[in-house]
């Protein structure tokens, strides 16, 4: 958390530097202020516009009766409210959690993981995400992402409005460094944000294998993920890939980047932390249910 912290301040104070680069103190002290609402707007409205972004449906009890047990079972477990759950209609395999409390959280899970997994597997990855909202990840890499996206927003804005003017004296920068902050600003944040989300998905999958009870069904589920996501185009994912940190594993397919811009940590990693020492021990060594074959077998 301390870690964790350093790195927001570290953002926020970049959100600041690009105001003062584009307008001094006082486009410093109005881009603090955008940054406060950006993270007001964040913290109070950001859950329910991701579910929108991925076209989320909430179930009840009576639409999928098997997940909801198991859900209630697992937060009881973690010692957290029966969460409100989502199915998204996509094949690519994939879950995330959203909410700024709680109280307030919500998560969705895509109907190809239903479809891929089995029932004990289903179980570690919602245990997974159960672990984002007891720790307050949801929170914490949304505000994140909003800042990010605020941003690169903010470096374009001021770019343009300097490109209309024909005096760059106002910027302490000048006009290269407007340019300069342009290009490395969003990237600054975007590493910000990703070294904060691969930390934080270390503890949740910690402690996802404490709430289920064992480890091996993550890593299981962590592996199956890894070679079914790449195989499918989540469309929703690549329109937002600012919610991307978001999921149990990258919803990009097809992202070929440097390990620097990384939205999740390698799955070999995770895989090898699960199965390591000081995690709970599997009582089976692999779940020998057969992968679904109905289209949504959670339903009656």
């Amino acid at each position: 958390m301390l870690r964790t912290s350093i790195l927001l301040a570290a953002m926020t104070a970049l959100f600041g530097v690009v105001g003062f680069a584009l307008g001094g103190e006082a486009g410093m002290l109005i881009a603090l202020a955008v940054a406060a609402a950006t993270n007001l707007f964040a913290w109070w409205g950001s859950d329910g516009m991701v579910l929108r972004m991925h076209h989320a449906r909430p179930v009840g009890p009576q639409d999928a009766p098997r997940l909801h047990a198991i859900t209630a079972d697992l937060a009881a477990r973690a010692g957290l409210p029966m969460p409100a759950l989502y199915i998204i209609e996509e094949d690519q395999p994939n879950a995330f959690a959203t909410g700024r409390s709680p109280d307030r959280a919500a998560v969705a899970l895509n109907t190809g993981l239903l479809r891929l997994m089995p029932e004990r597997e289903v179980a570690a990855v919602i245990a997974h995400e159960l672990a984002h909202i007891r720790n307050r990840d949801t929170l914490i890499m949304t505000v994140t992402a909003a800042l990010a996206g605020a941003i690169g927003l903010l470096a374009q804005f001021g770019m343009m409005c300097r490109g209309r003017s024909t005096d760059s004296r106002a910027s302490p920068f000048g006009l290269v460094g407007l340019l300069l902050l342009a290009v490395l600003a969003p990237i600054g944040a975007m590493i910000v944000q990703l070294a904060i989300s691969r930390g934080r998905e270390f503890e949740a999958d910690r402690l996802g294998a404490e709430i289920l009870g064992e480890a091996e069904p993550l890593a299981s589920a962590l592996l199956r993920l890894e070679g079914a996501t790449a195989q499918h185009v989540n469309q929703a994912a690549e329109a937002n890939p600012a919610t991307a940190h978001l999921f149990i594993v990258n919803p990009l397919a097809g992202l070929r980047l440097d390990g620097l811009f990384r939205t999740h940590p390698r799955t070999a990693d995770r895989v090898a932390a699960l199965r390591g020492p000081g995690v709970p021990r599997p009582r089976i060594a692999t779940p020998t249910a057969r992968p679904w074959a109905r289209r949504n077998p959670w339903q009656r």
